[in-house]
């Protein structure tokens, strides 16, 4: 391929010229580019030269990339990197890959310059498709390509992941139909539930407070410090009663709930579960919050006391703290709990942080080998107390 420029929407798309090595270092000392993509690290100034030089060349000349450098049309300045990182002409089809410099992030940058690559590859390379993928929890990427126009269609198992993450990625792609005109409207914008929770899902999990008497306490996110006082907990006689965790239950059950769902979870944007800690930090219950697949404005709630812990209002303190969280920072309309018909405990903790029980689902789960009655209830904002 020719190298070309393009000029559109106010950005100017152009092959990287050597001039541009140490704004290009300068960028990628940024944290997010270094945790998100597959740029060397540390990255050195040789290692900026080299993309600009010989790398950007060889994808042209080879006709395996088209990589742009996104300057302001008006000034020049180097505001992102976009482009086609590869071309596959027995399918007509190449992957997009983008960044975004530090200093121009929040102007919809890399949503213009996606758009703009994607015109120019279907336009004048007659490709019949634009794939994207990212590592799960680069909610940041997600949406960039979402508001261009991609439907994100699954998950793959990720052949290079940054910084060494699990292999695990989203996939998604752009056929021309998809692809908006220049100056349409762009979708998921900052109001939308969309956007609102990739700024959450993309930083790391927050921590809540709650009180419950004299004791202050801190919903953070599980570490590996609290798996020995969850492993007490599971194999608890009542716990094991009353909840669906492996029994008998094993340190390795701990590690794997912490590795394969509780990260995931907060990564994919699906679920946020939480430790409660006491003041000095120790591990006394925990809370997890997940959202429907289905109906993302309502969630469920889970929850197990540590047996040291129980009788003391930790619960139904640290349950008011999350679902506040979860109306206010995710836009729930609606958080629902359910136990098994009998949990007494479970039922006085939900019902004191607001919790009004609607009925029981007959034959509502699958509890150890057999069908049991659950308890359903609901929680609306105006319900909290």
């Amino acid at each position: 391929m020719e190298p070309v420029e393009i000029v559109e929407d106010g950005l100017l798309l152009r092959p990287w010229r050597a001039a541009d090595a140490d704004e290009v270092h300068r960028a990628c000392q940024d944290p997010d580019i270094q945790r998100w993509t597959t740029v060397p690290r540390p990255y050195l100034p040789e290692h900026a030269l080299a993309f600009v030089t010989t790398i950007s060349a060889t994808a042209w000349a080879q006709d395996t990339g088209a990589p742009f450098a996104v300057c302001d049309a008006d000034t020049g300045e180097l505001l992102a990197s976009c482009g086609l990182v590869s071309v596959d002409r027995a399918l007509d089809s190449a992957e997009v890959g983008y960044w975004t410099a530090p200093w121009a992030r929040g102007r919809g940058v890399a949503v213009r310059a996606t758009r703009a690559v994607a015109r120019w590859a279907f336009d004048a390379l007659k490709l019949r498709r634009l794939t994207w993928q990212a590592e799960i929890g680069n909610h940041a990427s997600r949406l960039v390509a979402l508001r261009a126009g991609f439907r994100v269609e699954g998950e793959l198992r990720l052949a290079h992941p940054a910084d060494g993450g699990r292999p695990d990625g989203w996939i998604g792609s752009l056929l021309p139909t998809d692809l908006a005109a220049p100056g349409d409207p762009v979708p998921f914008g900052p109001a939308t539930l969309q956007a609102r929770r990739a700024a959450v899902f993309g930083r790391p999990q927050p921590v809540l407070f709650a009180t419950a008497g004299d004791t202050e306490l801190r919903l953070r996110a599980l570490e590996e410090k609290d798996l020995t006082a969850v492993t007490r907990t599971c194999q608890d006689e009542e716990t094991v009663r009353w909840t669906t965790v492996p029994h008998p239950y094993r340190p390795e059950h701990a590690e794997g709930y912490l590795r394969d769902l509780v990260r995931p979870a907060w990564a994919r944007g699906t679920a946020a579960m939480f430790a409660v800690a006491d003041a000095e930090d120790d591990y006394v219950a925990s809370l997890d919050l997940r959202i429907f697949a289905a109906d993302p404005l309502v969630a469920d709630v889970g929850f197990m006391t540590a047996p040291h812990a129980r009788g003391r209002g930790f619960l139904p303190a640290a349950l008011i703290a999350l679902c506040a969280w979860g109306f206010t920072t995710l836009g729930l309309a609606r958080v629902e709990w359910r136990a098994n018909v009998g949990n007494t405990a479970s039922r006085r903790a939900a019902e004191k942080a607001g919790f009004t029980v609607e009925g029981t689902l007959r034959g509502g789960i699958q509890h150890r080998g057999e069908r049991q009655d659950v308890w359903v209830g609901g929680l609306l904002p105006q319900d909290l107390r």
